[in-house]
């Protein structure tokens, strides 16, 4: 019965069965079976409350896991560990994979997945993944490879990207689907469209995953007129498109400016497809409109189809503001990210930038001593770059890093010898150019 309500999503229940048993008859602690099943997180949780129930009842039976001995049964184990993954409780995850005794493809699977859910754990997904190859025991499947590329994406590592799949050739898993789509993502991410392109026509029988990735690596690498035709042929192929494939078109048409085509793919979303639009496309829509003057229309998205409360959405409209001028819509979008995150810097340079576009002066001098009170130093934006197969991030002027002495001559030597190679009419000629470019 635990494992019937555990199977069907029924989580709670299958908890206060096993309570129930526990009252019932104190001798029955569970077997290995009964804890595979009960520890194996629901693909959906109801609300956090439930999250934070079904986790701390988690906890309780690692205790009783450990005290009858059943860690050692990898089942059991697996299924622990992607709890506490589902969760987001990275430590206590790998505390219990260091503490298996035996290992299979799914608890490393579980282990990399956990890493590449949460953010910073990009880079520790990588390293398992080698420590997985190097290990030997088991071979990694396309799951495997599809979370590690994933990983590569999300940390922008292309030379990762690129010996995974080296390895996927290897072991000829590239024509998995799931490892083409992970592939074409992580390339794109990279910033590599022919990789893209080519893993893409070698692809059999592409899904909507697959057709929605190329559809948003080619928004996010700003190749607006390929991602419209990418879109425009898997409507062709009969494939519907979600909210993710329309979100990548509507990005692309925000970004290259294509007002008129942007809010018909808007209208045919909602209309056609019947899906609800999600914050991110109000912000796309939002910003469509403001590109096309209709600052009161997108005031109307703002107010009436969005919640006040969404900062993403606001900011878009106070960049539409400021794009057009309008400085009193301006500073009532600007007043809602105040009050809505009024420790968040990024908030208060883009009422500064709205400001000054429209001339308000004395509204700029408030915001930059409003911004100088309520938050901390900005973080400073960053670059990174790919060195030995290390991702190294830095910032303007950085002097922290390793040699920053010598590279900063290197490019003191190198700016000297491009503008004694320019001629006379190009940009380097420009004294001021050339302070700026130093």
């Amino acid at each position: 019965m635990v494992a019937c309500y555990a199977a069907h999503g029924l989580a709670l229940h299958a908890w206060s069965l096993f309570a129930s048993m526990r009252r019932s008859c104190p001798d029955l602690a569970g077997d290995e079976f009964t804890f595979s099943a009960l520890l194996r997180p629901p693909r959906q949780v109801g609300n956090a409350d439930d999250a934070e129930f079904l986790l701390r009842r988690g906890a309780l039976a690692h205790g009783l896991v450990l005290r009858l001995g059943h860690l050692a049964d990898v089942v059991v184990a697996t299924a622990l560990l992607d709890m506490y993954a589902k969760y987001g409780r990275v430590a206590e995850a790998r505390r219990v994979f260091n503490a298996m005794v035996v290992r299979n493809v799914v608890s490393w699977n579980a282990i990399i997945v956990c890493y590449g859910w949460h953010g910073e754990g990009n880079k520790d997904a990588l390293e398992l993944f080698r420590m997985m190859v190097r290990d030997g025991c088991c071979c990694p499947d396309e799951r495997t490879l599809a979370s590690v590329l994933s990983s590569s994406a999300n940390m922008a590592a292309a030379n990762e990207a690129t010996q995974v799949h080296a390895y996927a050739q290897k072991r000829g898993l590239q024509g998995f689907l799931q490892v083409a789509n992970a592939l074409i993502m992580a390339y794109g991410k990279n910033g590599f469209v022919q990789e893209v392109k080519r893993i893409f026509a070698m692809t059999d029988n592409p899904d909507m995953v697959t057709w929605s990735s190329m559809v948003s690596s080619h928004a996010y690498l700003g190749y607006a007129k390929d991602a419209m035709h990418l879109f425009q042929r898997m409507l062709q192929q009969g494939i519907q498109p979600d909210g993710i494939a329309f979100l990548g078109v509507l990005s692309a048409c925000s970004q290259a400016g294509l007002i008129e085509d942007g809010l018909r793919y808007f209208l045919m979303m909602t209309r056609s497809y019947l899906i609800d639009p999600s914050p991110q496309h109000l912000a796309c829509l939002v910003d469509l409109l403001g590109r096309a003057g209709r600052i009161e229309d997108a005031y109307n998205v703002v107010v009436k189809l969005s919640s006040e409360s969404n900062t993403d959405i606001i900011g878009a409209f106070l960049g539409a503001c400021k794009m057009r001028g309008n400085i009193e819509l301006a500073k009532w979008a600007a007043d809602k990210l105040l009050r809505l995150e009024p420790r968040e810097a990024v908030n208060y340079l883009l009422m500064s930038n709205a400001f000054a576009a429209a001339g308000a002066w004395n509204e700029l001098a408030k915001v930059r001593s409003a911004m100088r009170n309520r938050c901390a130093n900005k973080v400073p934006g960053c670059s990174w770059i790919e060195i030995g197969g290390t991702v190294r991030t830095f910032v303007s002027n950085d002097m922290v890093l390793h040699r920053s002495m010598e590279m900063q001559l290197m490019m003191e030597l190198t700016i000297s010898h491009v503008q004694k190679e320019c001629t006379e009419d190009t940009i380097f000629e420009d004294p001021i150019l050339i302070q700026q470019w130093q």
